[in-house]
């Protein structure tokens, strides 16, 4: 019986042919086998474990069949022997003109197209506020001047053509001024794109120009906007504070819808004006229910919703305006809302309609004190405040 072979290109052959080959154990020479039949998936790793004979076999077939990826692989191989085996298979193959894939190089990133941010505006007692859309053009700048309702969409919409320095100092001066906080281009056209759905809902007229600003900057109307997050252990505490909110210059301006308002007070002046002999702390108390009632009956699924993300909103300018204790406060009520968490009461909510109240307690002491002459308190009334618009026209809530 002749010895069995030993060099790449014979042990090969004795492979193809099936020969046996005693000289290697019998799971060696069937993986060595299967390696050699199918070059092209071979893995160094499975070549690497193989005795050194049979895997300088399984590179001489990878040199026959003209497959360079297994040699230029085992090139770099720990196993010396293999490592010097793979690299005379590589130049073989260049020899034959079979060279490895160019890598290809490296290109440099192409420049992001430059973008401005958005300005998104407070949010009104009425759930209007305002965008500063701008989207760079050849020349200069397109700005969408946007006037939304959460409740009707987009109701006014203007588009000019202004400088980026121009933009810079609209920007800087509604910041400056607290109108609004800065948002990016992106959030920006979402929350158009969310008005834009709330016209097709409540069939308002979408404005001229409405639809090329949702097809310019990328967007179709959301009907569904993404839910906040869910209510945090620590929400349940800044239910008992959000009371405190309503000390903010922005949402001291909220109150309840007009009809809302007038059914309240008549209820309260209504117990002003029992017969029945009540104590302050009695009466007080009473008025403190009709306020309650009035809040739960108003802040129905929807509306709580509604309220919801205008403060979620609010949070994100209180934290752009350094008062992170009131973005916390907000935050909570806002996910206690959108969520529907009933007990404990929200306070803000309470708040909400318990201000009116105090407000007309107020206005009706003025009113007395002017009939007799006496002024209601040692400061001069405070003038009427002005209509606030911000840069280019925007009226800003």
């Amino acid at each position: 019986m002749s010895p069995a072979p030993t060099e790449p290109r014979p042990l090969l052959d004795a492979l193809r042919a099936g020969t046996a080959l005693p000289a290697f154990a019998d799971t060696a020479v069937e993986q060595a086998r299967r390696l050699a039949g199918d070059v092209a998936s071979a893995s160094p790793m499975d070549v690497e474990a193989l005795p050194e004979p049979l895997a300088g076999a399984v590179l001489e077939a990878a040199v026959l069949a003209g497959h360079v990826a297994l040699p230029e692989a085992l090139s770099a191989s720990t196993v010396k022997p293999l490592a010097k085996a793979a690299k005379k298979a590589l130049y073989r193959l260049r020899s034959r003109g079979v060279t490895p894939p160019e890598v290809p190089r490296e290109t440099a990133p192409a420049a992001a197209p430059e973008t401005l941010p958005t300005l998104v505006t407070v949010v009104s007692s009425t759930g209007q506020y305002g965008l500063l859309l701008p989207r760079v053009v050849r020349g200069g700048v397109e700005l969408l001047q946007v006037i939304a309702s959460d409740e009707q969409g987009v109701l006014e919409l203007t588009r000019t053509e202004v400088s980026r320095g121009e933009v810079r100092r609209m920007l800087k001066h509604a910041q400056q001024n607290r109108f609004g906080s800065e948002v990016s281009r992106e959030e920006g056209a979402t929350l158009l794109a969310e008005a834009a759905a709330l016209n097709l809902s409540t069939r308002t007229p979408f404005p001229p120009d409405l639809e090329a600003a949702l097809r310019h900057h990328g967007v179709q109307p959301i009907h569904e906007p993404a839910p906040l997050p869910a209510p945090e252990p620590d929400d349940a505490r800044h239910a008992l504070e959000g009371d405190q909110l309503h000390a903010t210059p922005e949402i001291a301006e909220w109150m309840p819808p007009d009809a809302h308002v007038q059914r309240l007070m008549e209820q309260v002046g209504a117990l002003a004006e029992s017969p029945l002999a009540l104590s302050a702390s009695q009466r007080q108390e009473q008025v403190r229910q009709k306020v309650l009632d009035a809040a739960r009956a108003w802040f129905t699924p929807e509306v709580r919703q509604r309220y919801a993300r205008r403060l979620w909103r609010m949070a994100a300018f209180f934290e752009n305006t350094a008062r992170p204790l009131q973005a916390a406060m907000a935050r909570g009520e806002a996910r206690r809302l959108f969520h529907g968490v009933e007990e404990p009461f929200s306070r803000f909510a309470e708040t909400l309609f318990a201000k009116v109240v105090v407000l007309a307690a107020a206005g009706a002491q003025a009113q007395a004190a002017a009939a007799t002459g006496a002024p209601a308190s040692g400061e001069p009334p405070a003038p009427a405040t002005p209509e606030r618009r911000g840069p280019g026209g925007l009226i800003l809530p």
